[in-house]
């Protein structure tokens, strides 16, 4: 357990609260943890999640201006939504296919378990996209993906960011429920309009 581990931790535990209400300044600590992470993870041999860490912040850039200005040129905000069949589907092909992709790079490097480091990045990455676009379906393919995490650091012997994942996928249940009663009231007022 480092300095560093520690710094990350605090401040990705900052970040999903504030995400899961939906505040713009769960971005920007979002930010501060991916780029401590990216140091972590690379003394511990993680690269793809390393690297991971630097798409997170673009990711999380993104996520930050759409939020705070809205997706669209017009400025309109992006609002709690389900994602479509096509994206969902599309979603999915792009998880496989970067699992596969990252693992036959990661294979042919001296990376501790790319089996697990290559569809955990790859599935992270597709769900940060869906979390700066609030499509709801974010909260569980976040809570796979956190729990797969628990484990993979256990291995790693990064215990204190392993209790971050799990803390992490507790808190992609409250962010779910949380998403689903807004989705739930915009569905009842644009129905009563």
């Amino acid at each position: 357990m480092s300095v560093a581990e520690t710094c990350g931790v605090i401040s990705g535990a900052l970040a999903i609260p504030l995400i899961a209400r939906e505040s713009v300044w769960g971005w920007p600590a979002s930010i501060v943890s991916s780029a401590i992470y990216a140091v972590v993870f690379a003394g511990a041999r993680l690269y793809a999640d390393s690297g991971l860490q630097v798409c997170y912040i673009v990711l999380c850039a993104y996520g930050w201006h759409a939020w705070w200005r809205g997706a669209s040129p017009a400025g309109v905000a992006v609002r709690v939504s389900r994602a479509s069949a096509r994206t969902l589907g599309a979603a999915l092909i792009i998880g496989v296919t970067g699992s596969a992709v990252l693992y036959l790079v990661l294979s042919q490097t001296d990376a501790a378990l790319p089996w697990l480091d290559a569809p955990t990045a790859a599935f992270s990455l597709v769900g940060q996209w869906m979390q700066a676009r609030k499509l709801i379906e974010n909260w569980p393919l976040w809570i796979v993906v956190d729990l797969v995490y628990v484990g993979l650091y256990i291995l790693r012997s990064l215990y204190l960011t392993a209790g971050l994942y799990l803390l992490f996928a507790v808190l992609a249940v409250t962010g779910w429920m949380a998403w689903r009663r807004t989705l739930s009231a915009s569905t009842l007022r644009a129905s009563s309009c």
